[in-house]
């Protein structure tokens, strides 16, 4: 039941954002499904291993290839859908604690949450990045093999 709970809710998140974000209202719902998608991927990841750092790499990982896609498929910039997605997975709620545990002179604890955001927040960059490279050499690939099949 919580994964349908997790999944609409998220979903909704995630076109919230896209409306935030001025993305045409046709590309709506499939900005909520990688949003979506993703969040779900980070949700079963943490399940999983129970590692959020290496679950935030999944998640924004998958977003990522879900946008390349749907950014081809659409003709479309990335961004339109990556964003949206993304959104659900910032690690806004470690960086507030970081902050509020700096005001209340805990300066152990503001530590140990600012340097979970911030590994949380390489390990976002750094699943997309790896998307953005696999893509290129996809389509890279396809492009090679498209010419080579037409120049025989």
């Amino acid at each position: 039941m919580t994964w349908i709970v997790q999944g609409i809710l998220s979903f909704i998140i995630a076109i919230s954002f896209a409306i935030i974000f001025n993305a045409p209202r046709k590309k709506l719902i499939a900005a909520g499904l990688v949003g979506m998608s993703g969040w779900l991927i980070f949700s079963g990841f943490t399940l999983v291993s129970g590692d959020s750092i290496q679950a935030s790499f999944a998640g924004a990982f998958i977003v990522a290839l879900a946008a390349h896609i749907l950014s081809k498929r659409f003709r479309m910039p990335m961004i339109i859908f990556s964003v949206p997605g993304i959104i659900l997975l910032v690690p806004g709620g470690l960086a507030y604690n970081a902050m509020r545990n700096i005001v209340e002179n805990d300066y152990l604890t503001a530590i140990s949450y600012a340097s979970k955001a911030f590994m949380t927040s390489g390990a976002i960059a750094m699943g997309l990045v790896f998307a953005e490279v696999l893509m290129q050499l996809i389509f890279r690939y396809l492009r090679r093999k498209k010419t080579a099949s037409q120049n025989v």
